[in-house]
């Protein structure tokens, strides 16, 4: 593949090029296009996740989609409780012939208990099953397969359980959320903002995290796990404390993405998706975190328009899309990039 040389004043220039290009967003899209954009930035903090715990990590993880799930049915379980009468049941339970309201609903109808929810779950669930698989030494190719099931797994219990859940259908039909109607323009201007911003704080602060001591050990386990142990280091919280942070923020990606969408559903949670988004970070750079939020706008733009002209070919652009990155890309874009910067210093 050719190298791509970019002097490194522009380099440096392109991160902030991006955000004054999102910043100008609300004042030159149409609001269709905006509120695809909104939802691709929410799947970019996703995948900003995953270069902590993949690239930096060395995990690989293919259940994502399990904790951006748990974040977007927290938020929507809130909005259906809160646009319920008093008294009623929502409406996916009435027509499934449920007669009373699950006990684990009822919290959802606060707002600061859904905020902590949508944080404190994924994280938690996450750091549970990452300490009880990363105790036992189980890793690579074993972790990722494990993974897999897990998304499998969820998805199934989502979609047999329709009387709490929604099924296959998921949960859909909301019409505000904390005292916002989401069909106002300034709503959904707001939204934007706000994910634009959260996408912001999270690229800063993983920057920050990965070049800390913490980022330096995660990296040196990815590199040598038993080399850091026989230096003294206990490596399972190093990798436990990135996947769960890597899952908090899978969770708040989905959240935000149901607020756009207006919609989440076992088809946004299960197998596939969680595999598309590895591929949305390997085709950015696993190793950047800016790559991965370029990745993942540029996948899901691709898709959109092909999957709308295309329907049919859209699976077979992703896998021929794969195929090209780990053969001839296997740092993605990103690493492109850096070859050609590499080379432009060296001459």
């Amino acid at each position: 593949m050719p190298e791509i040389a970019i002097p490194e004043p522009l380099r440096r220039a392109l991160p902030w090029v991006l955000l004054v290009l999102g910043a100008a967003a609300p004042f030159y899209l149409s609001a269709y296009d905006l509120n695809l954009l909104a939802r691709f930035m929410a799947m970019a903090i996703l995948a900003c996740g995953l270069v902590l715990i993949w690239g930096h990590g060395g995990i690989l993880s293919l259940g994502q989609g399990v904790f951006f799930g748990l974040g977007g049915y927290a938020i929507a379980m809130h909005m259906k409780m809160a646009d319920l009468p008093a008294g009623e049941l929502p409406d996916f339970m009435v027509w499934s012939g449920r007669e009373t309201l699950p006990g684990w609903w009822a919290p959802f109808a606060s707002g600061p208990f859904t905020l902590a929810a949508i944080l404190i779950v994924p994280a938690l669930v996450a750091g549970l099953f990452s300490w009880a698989v990363f105790h036992r030494r189980v890793g690579g190719t074993y972790f990722a397969l494990i993974t897999q099931a897990l998304a499998l797994a969820f998805s199934t219990l989502i979609i047999s359980r329709q009387d709490v859940t929604g099924g296959f259908n998921g949960l859909t039909d909301f019409t505000s959320v904390f005292g916002f109607y989401l069909s106002s323009p300034g709503t959904a201007n707001g939204l934007y903002w706000l994910t634009l911003a959260i996408l912001c704080a999270v690229y800063a602060g993983l920057r920050f995290l990965l070049a800390s001591r913490f980022g330096i050990l995660l990296r040196a386990v990815r590199d040598g796990e038993n080399r850091v142990r026989f230096l003294g280091y206990a490596t399972t919280p190093f990798k436990t404390v990135a996947f769960a942070l890597a899952a908090l923020l899978a969770g708040v990606a989905g959240a935000l993405f149901t607020l756009h969408a207006g919609v989440v559903s076992p088809a946004l949670i299960g197998v596939v998706p969680s595999i598309e988004m590895v591929i949305w970070v390997a085709v950015g750079g696993r190793y950047s975190l800016a790559g991965a939020i370029v990745g993942a706008l540029a996948v899901n733009l691709a898709r959109d328009a092909v999957s709308s002209a295309f329907p049919e070919i859209w699976l077979y652009c992703m896998g021929a899309l794969f195929i090209l990155v780990v053969t001839l890309l296997p740092n993605g874009f990103a690493g492109l990039v850096r070859v050609g910067l590499v080379k432009e210093r060296k001459a």
